[in-house]
């Protein structure tokens, strides 16, 4: 996460305690990734992963457990722990602890212990960020890259042949002429692979039931609440549904709900969209703390990337089997 996001985040979270009176006096959070090719770091084909339980626990001088909290990560990877009072967590880490409903195989061991870091204090309040915590398979997938220094395989040495005493040699033995076998079928064409290619599709074909199939990491009805977070709950309220948002229109906020949902749908159907999930999550929070202008200008940001830029981007999508 670069400086700008950590920016967002840390003011988003000062917003939500100011305005919505947390009972939590300290608040802990983080996000596990999916480690695919088990390099020990975040690269193009490492993902949020979802179901992951994250375990933090606190020691003494003496190494005992003081505190300890157990979460599980939503639909983007992230968790979140809090605590009333002051606790001590200067001496905290946290851990993946085991997997979950989520983990899709990618639960089979975890990565190292991150250390809690304290990023903000005010009056009673303080938040702890931890760095990413990496969840792995039982072996690399077959797409990742391989090492550029691989190890060289050991060589056997070869002994030099014996002597040969020189013989009459027998008479050539032929075989009889094989038949000609026939020829061989031509190979199916490759399957398309519409996550690697540039695609960018307005809320019109989000909502049309023969591309249902290209929901992916959420569905229609999921709470608006529960992907955007506080802000969209209080905006939005606790029962609106992404279904719902994408009807919306006529109201500036109505139409960033629209069209931030859409372009949470292209950012999970295309690697190539100008946006990922994080980034539009986070953008849609700092529109929802700002003026109404800022309202407008994320929403017609999204409408200009969801309409492909013009059309310089075509939508990929076919009819659904």
């Amino acid at each position: 996460m670069d400086w700008l996001h950590k920016l967002l985040f840390c003011a988003f979270l000062i917003f939500a305690t100011a305005v919505g009176g947390t009972l939590a006096d300290v608040t802990v959070t983080g996000t596990v990734f999916c480690d695919q090719c088990k390099d020990g770091q975040i690269s193009l084909f490492d993902y949020p992963i979802y179901g992951i339980k994250v375990t933090m626990a606190c020691a003494d001088g003496n190494s005992q457990i003081t505190t300890s909290r157990e979460e599980t990560t939503n639909w983007f990877g992230n968790y979140i722990m809090r605590f009333d009072g002051s606790p001590d967590l200067s001496n905290c880490y946290a851990q993946v602890s085991s997997s979950g409903q989520g983990s899709n195989g990618c639960g089979v061991s975890a990565g190292p212990a991150q250390k809690l870091r304290l990023t903000f204090r005010m009056f009673d309040t303080e938040f702890y960020s931890v760095d990413t915590l990496l969840t792995e398979p039982a072996e690399p997938m077959s797409f990742c890259p391989r090492s550029a220094n691989p190890v060289p395989t050991p060589v056997t040495p070869v002994m030099p042949p014996a002597p040969i005493t020189p013989t009459t040699p027998p008479p050539a033995f032929r075989l009889p002429p094989m038949p000609r076998l026939p020829p061989l079928p031509p190979l199916p064409p490759m399957p398309p692979a519409p996550f690697l290619e540039a695609s960018a599709c307005p809320h019109q074909n989000w909502t049309m039931p023969e591309y249902k199939c290209y929901w992916r990491a959420v569905n229609p009805d999921m709470k608006v609440g529960v992907v955007f977070g506080l802000l969209a709950t209080r905006r939005y309220g606790t029962d609106m549904t992404l279904w719902q948002g994408l009807q919306g229109r006529g109201d500036p906020y109505r139409t960033l709900l629209r069209e931030g949902t859409t372009a949470l749908l292209n950012s999970y159907n295309s690697i190539e969209f100008p946006y990922n999930a994080i980034s539009v999550v986070t953008r849609m929070n700092w529109a929802l703390m700002g003026s109404q202008r800022s309202v407008l200008l994320t929403a017609l940001r999204f409408m200009r990337a969801n309409s492909g830029y013009g059309g310089r981007v075509a939508c990929k999508f076919t009819t659904c089997k």
